[in-house]
């Protein structure tokens, strides 16, 4: 991230809500990364079973091909139907929320993905390139999805996504104040490039690995029809479908971390 003379946060000068930059986000954040198997190592090592909580005991991710299943950017209107799948598969996921015109359009959404056992987590307000804002603004972006999802589950995330992947030292103190820990993903099926559900299937399947984390967006048309042959495959593969809570267990996601694959 470039600042000016006057120490000023200066966006880049190409146009960074093109979903391309997703691969150029990953490979060059900037911010070093825990991985899930480093993450509970250290837990181990000191004996922390604190990370446990939430039925993540029940599996152990040391032992066990485990993968974390998440979506970005909803509640949209293919939700409930995602839900319905992941109900029947029995599959717990992580939803990655996005304030302004999902949550607070789609609050009883909201309140049945908590209500059903998966983990909310916050994607901020209005998707903005947080690496692009002042220290106020990422505040602004974060806190405002913390406050909606709390007002409606009665419980404040602990895990953020940033837009894009992008996040620097200052997302992190930020992040860290708010109590969020910073989550990316080893698998991401572009699913905003193409409305071929087999073709997003093959690329979730193509790339998937033990203590991996699969970016989908359950606001594209292509997206949940995959699903199902995505959860099918992989538990023929021999994985098991944890949250990201689950898949760092017993370690603990810490405020302003970053967890990476």
């Amino acid at each position: 991230m470039f600042r000016t003379k006057t120490g000023k946060r200066r966006a880049p000068a190409v146009a960074l809500l093109a979903a391309a930059s997703l691969v150029l986000a990953l490979s060059g954040c900037g911010v070093d990364s825990i991985s899930p198997g480093d993450a509970r190592g250290k837990a181990a090592a000191s004996d922390d079973k604190a990370g446990a909580a939430g039925g993540a005991g029940a599996v152990d991710c040391a032992k066990a091909k485990c993968i974390a299943l998440t979506f970005d950017a909803g509640p949209g209107k293919d939700t409930p139907h995602l839900l319905d799948v992941l109900k029947e598969k029995k599959v717990p996921a992580t939803f990655f929320l996005l304030g302004s015109k999902h949550v607070d359009r789609y609050p009883k959404v909201v309140k049945r993905i908590s209500d059903e056992g998966h983990e909310v987590a916050n994607h901020t307000w209005t998707h903005r390139i947080l690496t692009d804002l002042e220290p106020g603004e990422v505040r602004e972006e974060l806190s405002r999805t913390q406050d909606a999802i709390e007002k409606i589950t009665g419980k404040r995330p602990t895990l953020m996504r940033p837009p894009q992947g992008r996040t620097d030292d200052t997302v992190s103190e930020v992040s860290r104040d708010l109590g969020l820990a910073q989550v990316l993903w080893s698998v991401t099926a572009k699913d905003y490039s193409t409305t071929d559900s087999e073709l997003i299937r093959q690329r979730v399947l193509d790339a998937s690995q033990g203590d991996g984390i699969i970016l989908l967006h359950d606001i594209y048309d292509g997206t949940v029809p995959a699903v199902p042959g995505i959860i099918d495959e992989l538990k023929n593969r021999g994985f098991t479908f944890v949250t990201v809570p689950q898949l760092l267990a017993p370690g603990k996601a810490e405020p302003g971390a970053v967890y990476r694959p």
